[in-house]
């Protein structure tokens, strides 16, 4: 058996009391009183790209921009271009993401992007947001920073947390080097070239085209060539192109402190989600986290949320970041892959005991790793339901529902808080990763996403009835109505080392009882015997056919169909 730590309980009162509330009224007040005090493991976090989600004001849609759409970004048609969906359109949609039960908006990059970039031939659009110009302002295709702020407040007032995506390690591709006319320059070492590598200038035209002005000045990057994303060239080559800032420059550290923080003080925002993160040099975590967290501190967010993206499955490397970088958390990829390997049925249940196992290796111990956001996929690896098809694509749509419904079940009643990717509650599954992975939510007039496979059963573009809506509102109702389910240690009792049984017990230390929850990946029913806590001898079921009583003190026997899984609940002895 593996006991995983999860420390200290918080009783998470702000969406537990708010949903055990009479009425949805009250159950909307209590949650606006108290979802500054809720800590970062209370959340369900959904993260949309404002472009794809919902279009309420058209008259944006070419970001006040005119010409084609190699000039304003906008093709409707194309999945890597604008498609229309706005700040506003994510107001609209409040109802609908709060009735998920969702309590934390990640939303991707809201700030002035360079439009269109690309070699000849291969351009494409910044919808994601992720080739930023200016750091100061909204960009035009999402509407304004009144918008912006609408947005937060009317989230507020629902007890909604916001986290804002922001990019740190690049801008938009603007610099150019002399010795290298294309869009593909091979990287320069610092063994090789001393600085500058390459002759840096910046093209006529676009000399101010970042804010803040600091940025404008090649100086104040690497400009050593396109990263072979592997030692020094990791943190000093250009993404794929886009401008490497000299993150160890003093005047970028303190801008972006200047920048971000600003964000903090002026719209009352509640967690970053870092893009890239272990593309820059640790001194400038360093520094930017304890800066960002004395803000937030000082606008009243207690519990400002701050998760890295580092890239790796590995829980040691992941965990790196949180000792070398000292970030407060990252994003596991680690929890993902072994979910997403499970419920395709290429490794058993044993795959997630051997991460949950990590736990302690990152600062703070499994402490940390309750505030480690966990997801089923998100908009560059592709969706859960397309990976669980690429591992077994002649399944029907039953069999690839009860998968999907596991993965989520999965990642619901596990530690961390989870992400849903928006589209995945109304069935999504995408021909693929990046572009593949980015559909419509609204109607949308591409036909690669038009044909997409979907999941259960959905009416319409913001179903509530959707198979998967409703049954990712349950979890997220059960979660939230769980206190070991947020904070809990999981002791895992047993993890098959093939498509089987997976069963663990969630307690919280010194508290009587346990919630069980036991999956079954496998093809077949299966019978089995679990311990449990001594004291556990009376059980209830939340989900599934749980048992009444324990088969003998320590002992509980449970019987979970195939691709199923029960959520059972002892108070214990008191």
């Amino acid at each position: 058996m593996a006991l995983i730590r999860t420390g200290t309980a918080w009783a998470g009162l702000g969406l537990a009391l708010a949903l055990a509330c009479g009425t949805p009224a009250a159950a909307q007040a209590q949650q606006a009183a108290d979802f500054r005090l809720r800590p970062a493991e209370d959340e369900v976090i959904y993260f949309v790209l404002p472009d794809r989600f919902r279009n309420a004001d058209p008259t944006n849609d070419r970001g006040g921009l005119t010409g084609d759409r190699l000039a304003t970004g906008y093709d409707p048609t194309d999945r890597g271009f604008y498609h229309g969906g706005d700040l506003k359109g994510l107001i609209e949609g409040l109802d609908y993401i709060q009735g998920l039960g969702v309590t934390a908006l990640w939303i991707a990059p809201i700030f002035v992007n360079k439009p269109v970039q690309g070699p000849p031939g291969h351009e494409s659009a910044a919808y994601h947001g992720y080739w930023i110009t200016d750091f100061t302002r909204v960009d035009p295709h999402f509407g304004t920073n009144d918008d912006f702020r609408a947005l937060v407040e009317a989230a507020h007032a629902r007890g909604i947390k916001v986290y804002i995506d922001i990019v740190i390690n690049h801008t938009a591709d603007v610099i150019r080097y002399r010795e290298c006319p294309g869009f593909t320059c091979a990287y320069r070492s610092r063994a090789d070239y001393v600085d500058p590598a390459y002759t840096a200038y910046v093209p006529e035209g676009e000399a101010d085209t970042k804010v803040p002005a600091w940025l404008n000045y090649p100086a104040r990057y690497h400009n050593r060539g396109n990263s072979d994303w592997y030692g020094e060239s990791a943190l000093d080559g250009d993404f794929a192109g886009l401008d490497d800032l000299a993150t160890e420059d003093p005047v970028v550290i303190q801008g972006f402190i200047d920048v971000y923080g600003a964000w903090i003080d002026d719209y009352g925002i509640d967690g970053y989600r870092i893009d890239t993160a272990k593309h820059v040099n640790p001194e400038f975590w360093q520094a930017f986290v304890p800066a960002m967290m004395e803000r937030a501190e000082a606008r009243g967010v207690p519990n400002f949320h701050i998760f890295g993206e580092v890239y790796s499955f590995d829980p040691a490397q992941l965990a790196r970041h949180t000792h070398v970088d000292r970030l407060p958390a990252v994003l596991d990829f680690a929890v993902q892959r072994a979910i997403q390997e499970m419920v395709a049925g290429t490794e058993g249940p044993d795959r997630l005991e051997a991460v949950l196992a990590a736990d302690p290796v990152y600062a703070g111990g499994p402490a940390t790793a309750l505030r480690l956001p966990t997801f089923n996929g998100n908009h560059d690896m592709g969706r859960i339901g397309r990976l669980i098809l690429n591992a077994r694509p002649d399944i029907g749509d039953d069999e690839l529902l009860a998968r999907a419904t596991l993965a989520h079940a999965l990642l619901l009643t596990g530690r961390g808080p989870p992400v849903i990717y928006y589209g995945d509650e109304q069935g999504f599954t995408g021909d693929g990763d990046d572009k593949a992975s980015r559909q419509d939510m609204f109607e949308t007039r591409v036909p690669d996403y038009a044909d997409d496979r979907r999941i259960g059963t959905a009416d319409g573009a913001f179903d509530t009835a959707a198979t998967l809506y409703g049954r990712i509102a349950e979890l997220a109702r059960i979660r939230a109505g769980d206190e070991r389910l947020r904070h809990g240690d999981s002791l895992v009792r047993r993890a098959d080392q093939d498509p089987g049984l997976l069963a663990i017990s969630r307690l919280i230390p010194g508290q009587p009882g346990e919630t069980l929850v036991v999956f079954n990946t496998g093809a077949l029913p299966i019978t089995a015997r679990l311990v449990i806590e001594s004291g556990s001898r009376d059980w209830h079921g939340v989900r599934g056919s749980c048992p009444a009583q324990a088969t003998r003190p320590g002992v509980v026997t449970v019987t979970v169909p195939p691709l199923d899984y029960m959520i059972c609940v002892s108070e214990g002895a008191r």
